[in-house]
């Protein structure tokens, strides 16, 4: 994460587009704890009417239900356009993110020295500026979405939850840290196999760079066989590691 702290100057282009994106998020999630309460009313409606129910007037429980199908039906539509403006706002610019940092890594690569890319292979370069940025738009964009998203689902749901039904909430939230351990190590592991996938893909890129920069002296000394089978050894080997 230390290293990720670089690229929060690059926010404050689109500070407002962000701040705005989360308060729809903290909106949206708020309205989604609704539902609940309202199924739970109709099903209690339901209990209560007919045979000893305490509810007798028919049109008493229609009024009641059609209120509480209309509170349910206008808060998921309602929750469902906050939601896709969050992503309009977020993602998009996440997208604006990855551009302008793409832009910033493609003006240093044309200020560095021939020497640098005699030392360094071009497809490791293309990959820094094709499959890295993609990863670091995770972290600018879906990555800051969700953590809003569930900061505000713990602030809201869990004290919702234990006013409601304390014991039952102490048993939902005992295996929340064990689930934590649990996240923490897959995605660990997770991140060893990207790195893995994005070393195989830069070797892919540098057969490819090679053979289409050097296609004549392929082509003069008839080697289109060896580049062949050279670039299929590494795509298998990509293959089976990852």
């Amino acid at each position: 994460m230390k290293e990720l702290k670089k690229l929060n100057k690059l926010f404050a282009k689109y500070k407002w587009q962000l701040l705005g994106g989360f308060l729809v998020t903290i909106i949206a999630r708020v309205l989604s704890i609704f539902l609940p309460k309202y199924i739970g009313k109709i099903i209690n409606l339901l209990n209560d009417w007919g045979g000893n129910g305490e509810i007798t007037d028919e049109s008493f429980l229609n009024d009641q239900l059609l209120l509480y199908i209309g509170i349910i039906l206008g808060t998921t539509l309602l929750s469902a356009g906050l939601t896709f403006v969050m992503r309009q706002l977020i993602i998009v610019v996440s997208r604006h993110l990855e551009y302008d940092l793409k832009n910033i890594i493609y003006n240093q690569y044309q200020r560095l020295s021939l020497g640098f890319y005699k030392q360094n292979r071009t497809g490791d370069l293309m990959n820094r500026i094709s499959e890295d940025v993609s990863k670091v738009r995770m972290y600018m964009g879906p990555a800051l979405m969700y953590s809003v998203n569930m900061i505000t689902l713990f602030a809201v749901v869990i004290p919702a939850m234990v006013y409601t039904a304390p014991t039952l909430a102490i048993y939902t939230i005992i295996p929340l840290p064990f689930l934590s351990v649990a996240i923490y190590l897959v995605s660990r592991e997770i991140q060893k196999r990207s790195k893995l996938v994005q070393e195989q893909l830069s070797s892919l890129n540098t057969i490819a760079q090679e053979s289409f920069s050097g296609i004549s002296v392929i082509k003069a000394y008839n080697l289109s066989q060896q580049m062949n089978e050279q670039f299929t050894v590494v795509a298998n080997d990509s293959k089976e590691k990852t």
